[in-house]
């Protein structure tokens, strides 16, 4: 089960994607959750003691790393590999928490518009590695934009997972993320709703969303709200907020393992 999950800047999706790494943990799953957002919270969320942050450093910022492996010599325009070996590198700069091992990935400054750096290019083959290679269970927490995929990765993720709130300018993202995922090849996505805090909010949400394609929502809760600020993990909290994650996760299993129309993107 492989899940990159997308949504506006503080729409909820680092809790969603924690609790659903968190849960499959906790059945003895291999879990990887991966930081595709520059903004990196998901090792927080997860449960990684404040403390234990310094040892999970960005991919990305790893020059010496991408020049080790890529073949860099250095100065612009130079030849490096596009295929570095990357298979220890979940391994090696994870960090474990509750059976979970997160990787940040970190975002890539470009030397100019098309820019394919060492860096790129080292980020583009672990993302292969995981995504195509790797038996774990993946959960990607993305940015806005799916940038970290690409065309040779998308058609491995089983489900791109919209997280959005009850709001047009949350579902005007959500229409924009459809968009780019059309344009990457991904077929199967599912949306979420998060900080419903009313039937109202939940009726608005299955109303405009496509039929079939919602999988359920996570309550507007102030124990979420408390965990927050007291950096705490969603998932410690049980309860009620679990049990929405969870039916949430059924879903998504059960919507994965139905087969898709031919020829309709995002159905």
């Amino acid at each position: 089960m492989k899940i990159a999950v997308a949504g506006k800047g503080g729409v909820g999706k680092t809790t969603l994607s924690s609790l659903l790494a968190r849960s499959y943990a906790a059945e003895g799953r291999r879990v990887l959750a991966i930081d595709a957002d520059p903004d990196a919270n998901l090792a927080t969320a997860v449960g990684l003691p404040r403390e234990r942050l310094a040892e999970l450093k960005p991919i990305a910022a790893m020059k010496q790393i991408a020049v080790e492996r890529t073949g860099h010599a250095g100065g612009y325009g130079g030849f490096f590999k596009l295929n570095p070996t990357v298979d220890d590198l979940p391994e090696s700069l994870s960090v474990t928490h509750a059976g979970v091992k997160i990787l940040s990935l970190g975002a890539i400054e470009h030397g100019g518009s098309g820019c394919v750096c060492p860096e790129h290019a080292l980020l583009r083959a672990l993302m292969t590695h995981i995504l195509v290679l790797r038996d774990d269970v993946v959960v990607m927490d993305m940015e806005a934009g799916v940038e970290h995929l690409g065309r040779g990765t998308a058609d491995s993720v089983a489900c791109l997972v919209i997280v959005v709130e009850p709001g047009q300018r949350s579902l005007e993202t959500g229409r924009q993320i459809e968009r780019l995922a059309a344009d990457l090849g991904i077929r199967r996505l599912a949306y979420v709703g998060s900080k419903v805090g009313s039937a109202e909010d939940l009726a608005f949400l299955r109303a405009a969303l496509p039929a079939g394609q919602f999988m359920g929502a996570l309550s507007l809760s102030p124990e979420l709200q408390r965990a927050d600020r007291e950096g705490r993990a969603p998932y410690d909290l049980g309860g009620a907020v679990l049990d929405e994650a969870l039916a949430i996760r059924r879903n998504l299993e059960a919507w994965v393992a139905r087969p898709l129309p031919e020829k309709t993107p995002c159905a």
